[in-house]
């Protein structure tokens, strides 16, 4: 196997974004953790304040033989709304903005030319907002965050929230 690739991505609710990448081929692994911010090892309990800096993130461990950075972040820009700032749908707070943490130069240049591809097709009536950054740090999250959805389908954020995402993301055909 080729040697494998990491994302970090940050789109609302990191339960939506895990639920998501594991069902996307070439994908070998999905942790929701927490990045962006300037407290050392945060809990679930100080992320949810808004207080910490960190957003949500799912750190993604991906073969690049199997699928590129890119398409990673096509899959990225459908399964999210990135023209809200802080916010997707009723998950408000910086914790849940939409950013990309890029781990080198060559993430970093097809990051922002996705992002100027993506806010030019139309796809949404307002512009993206998404940022792009550098990773500076990344915690995991707790373990009982871990395989969420998959772990507890007929929760209620996850039968009202998740689950509609995905099969709306199955429709178009993402998850083959």
């Amino acid at each position: 196997m080729a040697k494998s690739e990491i994302a970090t991505l940050g789109g609302g609710c990191f339960w939506c974004v895990e639920a998501v990448f594991q069902r996307i081929v070439g994908v070998i692994s999905v942790k929701p953790g927490y990045a962006g911010g300037n407290v050392k090892n945060p809990s679930y309990k100080q992320i949810c304040t808004g207080n910490t800096g960190h957003a949500e993130v799912a750190k993604i461990e991906f073969d690049p033989s199997k699928i590129t950075y890119s398409q990673i972040l096509n899959v990225f820009w459908q399964s999210h709304d990135p023209t809200t700032l802080n916010r997707q749908g009723n998950d408000v707070g910086t914790q849940y903005r939409s950013v990309i943490f890029f781990h080198n130069e060559s993430q970093e240049k097809i990051a922002k030319q996705s992002r100027i591809d993506a806010d030019k097709s139309g796809y949404w009536d307002n512009e993206i907002v998404t940022e792009i950054t550098l990773l500076n740090n990344y915690y995991d999250a707790e373990d009982y965050h871990d395989n969420y959805y998959n772990d507890n389908p007929n929760q209620p954020y996850c039968l009202f929230v998740i689950k509609p995402k995905l099969d709306k993301l199955e429709k178009q055909g993402l998850f083959d």
